[in-house]
C-alpha cells in the first residue's frame, strides 16, 4: 500500500500497469508476455464468463471443448487464415523425445480444428445449425505485450456455427455482435460502436468481420469483440457438407465470434481513477464491503456483530464482505478497498449503533451518505443501479466529447495527435486507407452500422464516399 499509483496524466501506460499490478489483478509470468491472472482478476473474468454463458445459451449455444494442438496441415487447408496467423503461432515439433511426423500447432484460434470435426458431424440438414461455443486458452506469439490487452497466451470464447442457408448464418453473425454489444454497455457500462471493419482489417479466412470498438481514457479505441461471417470458406476448405431437403449436397454456410480477458483491460481503462480500479456493480465479485470501526474490544464486539447482520440482510440481493481485522485501521481499508474497485463501501461505528444510521460511500465518486440502518437494503439497492448508470454516461459522455469530424486531411493529421475519434469520409479504396496509417498511425476501426448516407469527398483523395467511418488510434 506504500507505492504510490503513477497518475493518468503524468504516464497512462504506467497508470495502467501500476493498475493491473497494485490490484492484484494479474503478474507476469516467467515465459515473456505472458501472465499470471490473479483471484482479484479471475474473479471478473469469471463474472464475465457467468453473464456471457447465460447470453449465449439463451440464444441456443451449447458449449463443447476442443485440442489445444492442431496439425500443420490443417492450417494449411485456408490459405488466407494460414497467411493471417502463420507469424503468430507457436509450433510443437517434438513429442515423448522424439521429432513429430508432423508438427503441430498450438492453437492462435480454432476454425481448423472445429471444422474438421464438423465435415464428421454434419451430413444432413437435419443437423443443422450447429451452434457451438468454447471457452479456452490460445496462444499467438505477439511481440509487443501488455498485460491483458496483449499476451502470448489468453483466455477466451470462440462461438463457431454452421447453418444451412447464407441468410441464416448473416443473422447468426450479427446476433452475436449485438449480444457483445449489449454485455459491454449494459454491464460493462461501456459504450461501444458497432461497425463492419475494412477489407485490410478483417480476420483471415472471414468474408466479413463485424466489431466493438470503444474509447478508452487516454482517447484511444479498443477493438472489444468481433463477429465474423465466413461464407463457406472453411466449409470448402474441409468438405463440409449437408444433404438438403431436396437431395442435394451443399456446402454449409459459417460464422465465428469471440471475445477475450482483454475485457479485463478495458474495464480498467474505461472506469478506473487514479486511486485505482473502479467496478461496474454488475461485474464485481464483491459488491459491498462493509467496515466496522470501533476502539476499545467492547466495541468491536458489537460493532462487528451488528456489520455481520446487515450482511445477513444484504446478502439476500447482493455480494458482500464484512473486513473486520483487527490488525489494520479504518483508514487503511478505505484505501485498500477503493484501490480494489468495490463500488459501495459500508462504515458503521459506535456512535452509527446509537443513532440507527449507517454511513454509504460510493467508490466512483466518493460521496459519502448516511442513511438508517432500516433503509439500508433498499438504499444498497438505489445506489448500486445509480452507480451503473452513471458509470455508463459517464463513459458516453466522454466519448461524445471526444469524437470529431474531420473534413481536410492535413488539419486530422495534426488533431490526431490528442487522439480521439474522427468520422471522416474515406472512398473504400486501400490505398487510401494504407495512408492514412502511415502518416497518421490511425485506422479506420469501422464502417459504423448506424452510419447514416451522407455524401461526401474521401478526406485523402477526394473521391466520391456515401458515408463516414470511424477513425482513430487504437491498442
Amino acid at each position: 500500500m506504500s507505492k504510490k499509483i503513477t497518475t493518468r496524466s503524468e504516464n497512462y501506460s504506467d497508470w495502467y500497469i501500476d493498475i493491473v499490478t497494485r490490484a492484484q489483478l494479474a503478474d507476469y509470468a516467467p515465459v515473456k508476455g505472458c501472465m499470471v491472472i490473479r483471484p482479484n482478476g479471475y474473479e471478473i473474468w469469471e463474472k464475465m464468463q457467468s453473464v456471457l454463458d447465460k447470453m449465449f445459451k439463451d440464444t441456443g449455444h451449447r458449449n463443447a471443448y476442443f485440442p489445444l494442438l492442431i496439425p500443420e496441415s490443417f492450417l494449411q487447408k485456408e490459405a488466407e487464415h494460414v497467411e493471417g496467423f502463420a507469424p503468430e503461432c507457436a509450433v510443437v515439433t517434438h513429442g515423448g523425445g522424439k521429432k513429430l511426423a508432423e508438427n503441430l500447432m498450438l492453437r492462435p484460434t480454432s476454425e481448423t480444428i472445429i471444422w474438421h470435426m464438423y465435415s464428421k458431424w454434419i451430413t444432413s440438414y437435419r443437423d443443422l445449425p450447429l451452434l457451438i461455443n468454447q471457452w479456452c486458452n490460445v496462444l499467438r506469439w505477439e511481440m509487443r505485450t501488455r498485460l491483458f490487452l496483449r499476451t502470448t497466451e489468453f483466455l477466451w470464447q470462440e462461438g463457431h456455427t454452421a447453418h444451412a442457408a447464407k441468410e441464416d448464418a448473416e443473422e447468426e453473425t450479427l446476433k452475436m455482435l449485438n449480444v457483445y454489444k449489449t454485455f459491454a454497455e449494459e454491464y460493462m457500462a461501456m459504450p461501444v460502436t458497432a461497425g463492419l471493419k475494412t477489407e485490410s482489417e478483417k480476420f483471415p479466412g472471414a468474408v466479413n468481420t463485424y466489431t466493438i470498438e470503444a474509447m478508452m481514457q487516454d482517447k484511444k479505441a479498443l477493438q472489444a469483440g468481433t463477429s465474423h461471417f465466413l461464407g463457406q470458406n472453411f466449409a470448402k476448405a474441409f468438405d463440409v457438407t449437408f444433404q438438403d431437403e431436396a437431395g442435394e449436397r451443399r456446402h454449409v454456410w459459417a460464422s465465428s465470434w469471440g471475445v477475450s480477458t482483454r475485457l479485463i483491460g478495458a474495464l480498467i481503462m474505461c472506469h478506473s481513477d487514479d486511486q485505482g480500479l473502479v467496478l461496474p456493480p454488475k461485474l464485481a465479485a464483491r459488491q459491498v464491503v462493509i467496515i466496522p470501526i470501533w476502539k476499545g474490544d467492547d466495541e468491536a464486539s458489537r460493532v462487528i456483530e451488528c456489520a455481520h447482520k446487515i450482511k445477513e440482510e444484504l446478502s439476500v440481493k447482493f455480494s458482500v464482505h464484512v473486513d473486520d481485522r483487527r490488525q489494520y485501521k479504518p483508514g487503511w481499508k478505505f484505501n485498500e478497498w477503493e484501490l480494489l474497485g468495490i463500488p459501495l463501501r459500508i462504515e458503521i461505528g459506535p456512535r452509527d449503533l446509537e443513532s440507527g444510521n449507517v454511513v454509504l460511500s460510493r467508490r466512483d465518486k466518493k460521496e459519502k451518505s448516511t442513511v438508517p440502518m432500516k433503509s439500508v437494503s433498499d438504499e444498497t439497492a438505489r445506489l448500486l443501479e445509480t452507480i451503473q448508470k452513471d458509470l455508463f454516461q459517464r463513459a458516453r459522455d466522454f466519448r461524445e466529447a471526444n469524437t470529431f469530424l474531420a473534413d481536410d486531411f492535413q488539419g486530422f493529421k495534426e488533431r490526431i495527435e490528442e487522439n480521439g475519434f474522427y468520422r471522416i469520409h474515406w472512398c473504400g479504396q486501400g490505398k487510401c486507407e494504407e495512408r492514412i496509417k502511415e502518416e497518421t498511425k490511425a485506422t479506420i476501426r469501422c464502417i459504423p452500422l448506424d452510419a447514416v448516407e451522407e455524401s461526401g469527398k474521401c478526406i485523402v483523395c477526394g473521391a466520391a464516399s456515401p458515408r463516414r467511418v470511424l477513425a482513430g488510434r487504437a491498442y
